[in-house]
């Protein structure tokens, strides 16, 4: 498989012809590069007016490879041929290397070029495209890429530092200017100043050094480090603004990437311009930013193929759903502004934006029934563009990348309430959407005060997390965030928010139970795209009385957990979960015209057989809960035994009826059923160590 590598733009501050001379200065060796050790022309060629120089150079290099590879394959020292052509009249410099030493088996190409900026004429660009392609190498192939990874990454960390250690050394000297070529000096070498050697300008440093040398990721993370160093002090002066005006749209300068997208291997900066290139020359919609596309790299791990494949996806979905806009067209409805727990505060110990979530105090189910789904996505959305422009000025307030935020998550009130299945639903869709398109914006996720229901939640929803977000995922119980290794390693303690205990005043909402007067209707709900209310989701069931409805879940495995989710619409009802090793007889249905009544939406289902007998055949594991009309329910059972469970609904005597007590009505509830006589049911499975777990008893939630 052939690899290839292009260089950012590597920016000299001095003229051309002062860096063509301080490259006179590296041959026919160089000292600060002990591999190569030798160079002589093969071919040389001037123009009659001196404007054009060719020359062909044989280059010899001692590469660090093991002893017993170098007797295998029979040489001490590689050998490569580069062909330069300076053109002093348009002032570049074009480099074009190739391997002689293996290469039948090994075929490395490599061009440089160093030409003028292009809006400053007193500074030189370079930057570099290789290629390599391993056909067979006596069973060492990996070894060989691994060699040429290390030879590679260290031209790249020395290049710019020996041009700058000549260009250095003319200071020194007191040459610090070159006079440019002219059509006068006719037949005349390039000008030089008299203490350099008469040879002619050849072989910039990377060109040198052998191209079998391809970028891999390793060994190569201080290079652009060590890159930057030198101009540390010089870039700071220079703005965002200047740096890219000398850039071309499809390039981008090294010091750029080292100021507003940090360090990265020389692979790394390959893959960023190469993806970043092949946008401009192929996607017709709008160009992301250069650290946006950087995340997609970095979630793919930088392989470039699939990073294109969810970028592109990507894309595609900010423009049709004008995502790009959306701060802009983007209000959030009231009850979101009142009920929604979360908001910005501040930033981290790192720079990066925090954002505070008070999960344990939202509605969610409130929030759902009162917005849909869709607003809630829109409205997380707008969470992560308002993220994206955070990272942005804070890179520009603190002086280094900032790429991604921090999200402070307090679960004080979590409980059952919150295990809601459309809301779960939901959640989940709102965590692939993120994840889909906004990779590597999480930088640490500090989960607080976690219940010990938070297990359940949890087991729901990291399936669908990127195994690389979880990584970043803190986790404390209690109040373990308040001591040694908690939230005052990650945030100054001056702006800890109030409720957990800082002095820091936190203006994100306190949340509470969203108004039933708030929930939409059901003709509301049926115009959302996506339909929370789908008998996929809820079973509904008729109850009467003498005549229960039952579920039946059989468990294989001990300690598992059923939880459910219903609404009583209507009427009251007393639910009970029992246990039996048996399993009940096919289900019963009860003839719902027995009690002149139709219902479209489900039928009345009986398992419990008449002649069992209670704590012989079946025995209960849940005390009784009466259940009021409107009531909504959410609950657990730690199972301890295998074998069927049933969960029974069935129908409460209502004590008579005075003129100060009058049967409630839920208008809300009652509209999404067809019934009046039904309920809603919805429950799931899953298997979990009980000794994780400490459930509440079974108690209503409304």
């Amino acid at each position: 498989m052939v690899q290839k590598y292009q260089s950012p733009v590597r920016v000299y501050k001095h003229p051309f012809e002062l860096v063509m001379a301080a490259y006179e200065r590296r041959f026919p060796t160089c000292h600060l590069i002990p591999m190569f050790v030798a160079s002589d022309v093969v071919d040389e060629d001037i123009a009659e007016d001196g404007s054009i120089h060719r020359v062909e150079r044989r280059c010899a290099l001692d590469v660090d490879a093991p002893r017993l590879l170098k007797r295998i394959a029979g040489v001490d020292y590689v050998y490569f041929i580069q062909k330069n052509t300076l053109n002093r009249k348009e002032r570049t410099l074009h480099i074009e290397s190739h391997n002689e030493t293996f290469s039948n088996r090994i075929v490395v190409h490599e061009t440089c070029c160093y030409s003028v900026h292009p809006e400053n004429e007193e500074w030189t660009c370079f930057e570099q495209t290789a290629s390599l392609d391993i056909k067979s190498f006596f069973g060492f192939e990996s070894t060989v890429e691994k060699i040429a990874m290390k030879q590679y990454a260290s031209s790249i960390k020395k290049g710019k530092e020996i041009i700058e250690y000549y260009l250095k050394e003319l200071e020194d000297e007191g040459i610090t200017y070159v006079p440019r070529w002219t059509s006068s000096s006719l037949s005349l070498p390039l000008p030089r100043p008299t203490s350099l050697s008469t040879s002619p300008p050849v072989l910039p440093e990377l060109a040198i050094t052998p191209a079998v040398s391809i970028p891999l990721p390793t060994d190569a993370k201080d290079s652009a480090s060590q890159d930057a160093k030198q101009d540390s002090s010089a870039l700071q002066a220079d703005s965002l603004a200047e740096i890219l005006a000398g850039t071309p749209e499809d390039k981008l300068d090294a010091d750029y990437i080292k100021r507003y997208l940090g360090d990265l291997t020389p692979l790394q900066e390959s893959c960023l311009i190469r993806l970043r290139k092949w946008l401009q020359e192929t996607h017709k919609g709008k160009i992301p930013k250069d650290e946006h596309i950087l995340r997609f790299l970095r979630a793919r791990d930088f392989n470039m193929d699939k990073a294109r494949e969810i970028l592109c996806q990507s894309l595609t979905w900010r423009k049709q759903h004008q995502v790009d806009y959306l701060l802009e067209t983007w209000s959030s409805p009231q009850v979101l502004q009142d009920y929604y727990t979360g908001g910005w505060h501040h930033h981290d110990r790192d720079g990066r934006p925090l954002y505070i979530l008070r999960l344990g105090q939202m509605d969610t189910k409130g929030l759902v029934r009162a917005l849909g789904e869709e607003s809630l996505l829109r409205h997380v959305l707008s969470i992560n563009e308002e993220g994206l422009r955070r990272c942005e000025e804070n890179t520009k307030v603190f002086g280094r990348p900032i790429s991604c935020w921090t999200c402070l998550v307090d679960l004080e009130g979590l409980n059952m309430r919150h295990l809601w299945r459309p809301g779960v639903k939901a959640l989940l869709r709102i965590i692939e959407v993120v994840e889909a398109n906004y990779p590597e914006t999480l930088g640490r996720l500090l989960i607080l005060r976690a219940p010990r229901v938070f297990p359940v939640l949890w087991t729901l929803v990291s399936p669908f997390i990127d195994e690389n977000t979880r990584k970043k995922f803190l986790i404390y119980a209690g109040n373990d965030y308040q001591g040694p290794g908690g939230l005052v390693d990650y945030i100054d303690k001056e702006i800890i928010p109030d409720f957990l205990g800082g002095e820091c005043m936190c203006e994100v909402p306190e949340g509470g139970l969203v108004p039933k007067s708030m929930y939409r209707t059901p003709e509301e709900m049926e115009n959302e795209d996506v339909r929370l209310w789908t008998e996929t989701i809820y079973q509904s069931a008729s109850i009467f009385k003498g005549a229960p409805h039952e579920l039946l879940i059989e468990i294989i495995d001990a300690s598992s957990v059923i939880t459910w989710d219903f609404d009583v619409c209507k009427g009251d009802v007393v639910f009970n979960i029992y246990h039996s090793k048996r399993a009940p007889q096919p289900p019963r249905k009860d003839p719902l015209g027995a009690h002149g009544i139709t219902s479209p939406g489900g039928n009345n289902v009986q398992l419990i057989d008449k002649s069992w007998t209670l704590g012989q055949d079946y025995s209960m594991v849940e005390s009784p809960l009466t259940c009021k009309e409107g009531e909504s329910v959410q609950g657990s059972h730690i199972t301890r035994w295998p074998g069927f469970y049933i969960l029974q609904w069935k129908f409460h005597n209502m004590p008579a009826c005075s003129a100060t007590n009058l049967p409630r009505v839920d208008d809300v509830l009652a509209t999404l059923q067809v019934s009046s006589h039904k309920c809603k049911v919805m429950y799931y499975t899953e298997v979990l160590g009980s000794e994780d777990f400490s459930f509440p008893s079974l108690q209503p939630t409304t």
